[in-house]
Formats: structure tokens, C-alpha cells, sequence
């Protein structure tokens, strides 16, 4: 596979990830409701952050520890409760939260960066996706040595930012169509499905570990 090849199919396969529903998905309309369109690329930064630490060690061996059920079931434990608590705080803030925010009223307990970072790593699918299809692709990459290997990561991390950036566009503009009402139904929905992805978290770390 030639280099564009590499970072077209990047590109492409990279949405299996951003466009599935989850946490990240979640927090990113939450976010871009308070914080404005920002919100998206700034949470796929931290989201990048963390996966460019994750292929760095890949590429010094990390691999194998992707596949190994201790691993994964530890940190679908700990995604659970980080999940919980996010989900817990943003029911409470359902309940006087207003799209009318001042543009020097703190909006969120939670700067969109990290959030990028602990929701991504508290996500079991995350590194199932990286120890399938981004191992694949590493692997493929590597031919070309670190520009193969940037060339894949671009083109994946491309997708993450062309995906949330729209998500944050059509919250922030479509703002002044939502009533407080319904946006604080929004919230209430989207901190349901926090805890719901928790719940789910913990069960397949519980399973993982002691079944």
C-alpha cells in the first residue's frame, strides 16, 4: 500500500471509530452546547494526545498487553466508574443548566482536553479498535518507517477531528432552536446513556475478571 493509500485508508476506517456511539460522542454535545464549537476539536486534541502515547508504545512493544484479558478487564472497571461519576454530575447540573450562559460563567467541570483523555481511555472498545484494526494498520505503516507510521496516524486522527468539528457546528449553531427545557432534557438523556455505557463498562470488566 502506497503512502496516500495509507492515510486515505486512515481516514476512511477511522470513522468505524469516531461515528460509533459513545462516551466521546456524549460529552461532545454536552460540551459544544456550553463551550461553543470549540468544544469538539479541543476534546479530539486530548483524544489525540492520548492515542499518540498509545502508538508510541506500541511501537516500543506495548502490543501484546492490548490482548491480555487482566488489562482490558481493569480498565473497563475503572472507564465504569468514570463513566458513573460524569453521569451523576451532569444530572445535577440538568437541573438549572441554560444555553444562555455568560461568556464569563464557568460552563463545564471539565476542560474538554482531559476530558478527551480520560473519557477515551475509560472506553474498553478503544483499545479493543487499537489492538485490531490500529495494530493492522501500524503494521502496515511501519514499511515506510516514522513517515508511514505519521501518515497513518494523520490520516486517522483526520477523521476524529472532521467528525466532532461537525458534531460542535451543529450543536453550537442549532442552539437558538432548543428551548432550556429540552436542552435540559437533553442533558438528563445524554447522562442516562453515560451511566448506561458504565453500567455496560463494569459488567464486561466484571466478566472479564471473575467469570
Amino acid at each position: 500500500m502506497t503512502l496516500p493509500g495509507i492515510f486515505f485508508s486512515a481516514f476512511l476506517i477511522g470513522f468505524s471509530g469516531a461515528m460509533v456511539p459513545g462516551p466521546v460522542l456524549v460529552y461532545a454535545i454536552t460540551s459544544s452546547s456550553k463551550r461553543g464549537f470549540w468544544a469538539g476539536p479541543l476534546l479530539v486534541l486530548g483524544h489525540g494526545i492520548l492515542e499518540g502515547l498509545l502508538l508510541i508504545l506500541l511501537v516500543l512493544g506495548f502490543a501484546k498487553f492490548l490482548s491480555h484479558e487482566l488489562f482490558n478487564g481493569i480498565i473497563a472497571l475503572a472507564g465504569a466508574v468514570v463513566l458513573v461519576f460524569m453521569g451523576i454530575g451532569m444530572i445535577r447540573e440538568a437541573r438549572t443548566a441554560s444555553l444562555n450562559v455568560k461568556t464569563d460563567a464557568p460552563v463545564s467541570s471539565l476542560h474538554p482536553v482531559p476530558a478527551g483523555i480520560l473519557i477515551s481511555i475509560s472506553n474498553p472498545f478503544w483499545i479493543i479498535w487499537w489492538a485490531t484494526i490500529g495494530l493492522n494498520f501500524l503494521s502496515l505503516s511501519r514499511a515506510y518507517g516514522n513517515l508511514g507510521i505519521l501518515t497513518f496516524f494523520s490520516g486517522h486522527l483526520l477523521s476524529d477531528l472532521s467528525w466532532y468539528s461537525l458534531i460542535s457546528a451543529l450543536v453550537t449553531f442549532g442552539r437558538k432552536l432548543i428551548s432550556d427545557q429540552i436542552y435540559r432534557g437533553i442533558l438528563v438523556g445524554c447522562a442516562l446513556a453515560l451511566l448506561g455505557f458504565g453500567v455496560y463498562f463494569g459488567l464486561t470488566g466484571i466478566n472479564i475478571l471473575f467469570l
